[in-house]
């Protein structure tokens, strides 16, 4: 699932994103918008660093194990929010398939944390409203980031494209695939990720 994610987050970065910012020509655009992103993506693994080593320490109190481990994907999903409003920044075909390929992703990491709380013996209604909560985030950094970046264009629009695309590839490498190769790997999971590029590229023609 994890190489599929991956394949269709790279497909909509390649077909969708990486054109956007090339019809755009800004070059130092494109230059500061990769800057801040694979800054911004680095500064947010060492914050989720910090609080899984804090989740680990506190594994003894259940309650602040979990606070951590929320807070960790609370971030996550915030910015994959926010990387949707980006796309729908460069428009609504963009962003419609920024939402199907970070929604596997999405479905993938709220079944990880429900099985995490569920190992924690967190009760049921408190998993349930974890999950949810978690969604909203999603959703509120949609409206966030789509809500602030609406109407751009020229320098200041490259740069939004290029940090999306550098998120995005952050994700897929550091994130996605590195996860999926703790795992032993088949010729079954490696074809997933050509199968995840695949089907969002033919979704994309056929648009």
């Amino acid at each position: 699932m994890q190489h599929f994610a991956a394949g269709v987050v790279l497909a909509a970065v390649a077909g969708e994103l990486l054109p956007a910012i090339t019809k755009g020509h800004q070059p130092l655009g494109v230059v500061i918008g990769f800057t801040i992103g694979v800054l911004t993506m680095l500064g947010v693994k060492q914050l989720a660093g910090h609080l899984e080593s804090r989740a680990e320490r506190q594994a003894e109190a259940t309650q602040g194990g979990n606070t951590s481990l929320l807070a960790v994907v609370g971030i996550d999903v915030l910015i994959d929010g926010l990387l949707i409003g980006v796309g729908f920044a460069a428009g609504e075909r963009v962003g419609l398939l920024l939402v199907i390929a970070l929604t596997l992703e999405l479905l993938f990491l709220g079944i990880s944390v429900a099985a995490s709380l569920g190992n924690a013996q967190t009760p049921r209604r408190q998993t349930i409203l974890s999950i949810v909560g978690l969604s909203l985030l999603v959703v509120l950094g949609a409206l966030i980031g789509g809500t602030l970046l609406s109407g751009l264009s020229g320098m200041a629009l490259e740069i939004v494209l290029s940090f999306g695309a550098a998120a995005l590839m952050y994700l897929v490498v550091e994130e996605l695939l590195t996860e999926a190769h703790e795992v032993r790997e088949t010729p079954l999971t490696t074809g997933a990720f050509f199968a995840g590029f695949v089907a969002l590229y033919l979704l994309e023609l056929m648009s």
